[in-house]
């Protein structure tokens, strides 16, 4: 049967596998990614480093079949992350990634210039740090000399794709969160380009997720491995990919996504652009996928470990989170460490901890850390609810989920069980299968699930219920008062 390559630029590494139809994973292979914070707020990497990691991993996974059983390619990553190039192709400066904080005054200055609700009703996404016309507003005033040779703007999964083929494309998803897209037409729009500043000549094509691209030339075959001439699609956004793969297709089903950042994400078949949350379409076509990502996540427990752990890992830290109580004995954090995105959009959030004794270890400031992402999750939750989208089944998706403690913490918070997938890679399964329906492969969307099996449910514990209750009034009332 065909195989297919799947590739996920994540925030924290990069991800292949090859699949072959209908329902086996034959390899996967991954690279770590490193984020730059060279700034409070800031988050940059280095987009060679992912072309690095692809061409790396493609050669291992290669190995493990011959050359002409690859069929099709597809890539997803984090969005919209921004990368620029110059007339020549030549990377302008670092990426400024979504999880960025910086431009929090060009948020401001674009609310006072521009109506909010129409604009929201318009692009499907409300004025936040997550558009990229402030960014680039960022860059005009702070690096105005990057800014003028700007010739191409568009996203990390994007940037591969052109590694790869050689055509430059903006995908469905990375146009749309990025602030450029008509909802009503599906269509970029010049007026809402011309918001960032750049001609609309600097923004490619939009092309729809599971459309064929390009093919992989011969300087692509040459630096990855890869047969000339295999075809590559237009990608898909990393949550929505790693939500298909979950099967996350209908009212009421819920995907927590545990990764680089927290994501939350559902499944409808209408738009109802809220600012609070993104709204994205759903790669299943018809369907849209409003969701809430969180600026950290995983990237925020690496941090902790990197500055506090003192050699200890995710694991051993966990042991020591499952020794504390519920509440974590009043210590409290906000997990604001690149200020926050969804749900309050707030890109100048800090990240604090309270409560703390000579009585605390560092079990206690792990769990604390744990508990605030789980008090997030269940603000989503209830923006969710707010404008009429149930929430009735959870499922736990991407390396946090791993986390025995964590997600008991989840279910505590959420006072619901939580289904944890096993066997799901991630977002690459999304962007592999993404591949197989573009190319002819198959035509059955929901057919991806064949890889991803169901592990016990975490069951709630009654019993904190009434700490977590509070603990998440007092982090709600955190960060009003601190804010």
């Amino acid at each position: 049967m065909s195989v297919v390559l799947g590739l996920d630029i994540g925030t924290t590494s990069t991800i292949g596998i090859l699949i072959r139809l209908p329902d086996r994973v034959i390899a996967t292979a991954s690279r770590p990614v490193r984020l730059s914070a060279p700034h409070p707020g800031w988050a940059e990497e280095d987009p060679r480093e992912w072309w690095s990691n692809v061409a790396e991993i493609v050669r291992e996974l290669m190995a493990r079949i011959a050359p002409e059983e690859l069929k099709a390619i597809g890539v997803t990553g984090m969005l919209p992350a921004v990368v620029l190039l110059d007339e020549k192709g030549d990377l302008l400066r670092p990426s400024i990634q979504q999880s960025d904080g910086r431009c929090g005054a060009e948020v401001e200055g674009l609310k006072r210039e521009i109506d909010e609700k129409d604009f929201l009703r318009r692009a499907g996404n409300g004025i936040n740090q997550q558009l990229l016309a402030p960014k680039l507003r960022w860059l005009a005033a702070h690096e105005p000399e990057v800014f003028r040779r700007i010739a191409t703007v568009f996203g990390s999964y994007d940037y591969v794709n052109w590694k790869l083929t050689g055509v430059r494309a903006v995908e469905q998803n990375w146009a749309l969160e990025a602030g450029f897209t008509d909802l009503a037409s599906h269509a970029i729009a010049a007026d809402l380009v011309a918001l960032a500043g750049i001609p609309r000549s600097a923004l490619p094509p939009r092309s729809a997720s599971h459309q064929v691209l390009g093919r992989v030339t011969a300087a692509a075959a040459k630096e990855t491995g890869l047969p000339e001439g295999v075809p590559v699609v237009g990608g898909a956004a990393d949550l929505i990919a790693s939500a298909l793969g979950a099967g996350v297709a209908k009212s009421g089903d819920v995907l927590l996504k545990f990764g680089g950042s927290v994501d939350v994400l559902i499944a409808t078949d209408k738009a109802a652009p809220d600012p609070r949350l993104y709204l994205d379409y759903h790669l299943v076509p018809g369907l849209f996928m409003p969701n809430g990502c969180m600026a950290t996540g995983g990237s925020g427990l690496n941090w902790f470990v990197d500055t506090f752990g003192a050699g200890r890992t995710h694991r051993t830290l966990d042991v020591l989170a499952g020794q504390i109580p519920a509440g974590s004995e009043g210590v409290a954090i906000l997990p604001y460490l690149l200020g926050e995105k969804t749900p309050i959009h707030d890109p100048d959030a800090r990240g604090a901890f309270t409560g703390l004794t000579l009585a605390h270890g560092i079990g206690h400031l792990w769990r604390a850390l744990l508990e605030a992402y789980a008090y997030a999750i269940r603000h989503h939750i209830e923006v969710l609810n707010e404008i009429g989208h149930p929430t009735e089944r959870y499922l736990a998706s991407d390396g946090g989920s791993s986390s025995e403690v964590w997600m008991h913490i989840v279910a505590d918070v959420l006072q619901a069980p939580v289904q944890r997938l096993s066997g799901h890679p991630g977002s690459c399964l999304g962007a592999a299968w993404t591949a197989a329906i573009g190319c002819g492969l198959t035509d059955d969307w929901m057919g991806v699930t064949r890889f991803v099996s169901k592990s016990a449910l975490v069951w709630p514990n009654p019993a904190n219920a009434a700490v977590y209750r509070e603990g998440y009034a007092r982090f709600r009332d955190l960060y009003r008062r601190l804010g």
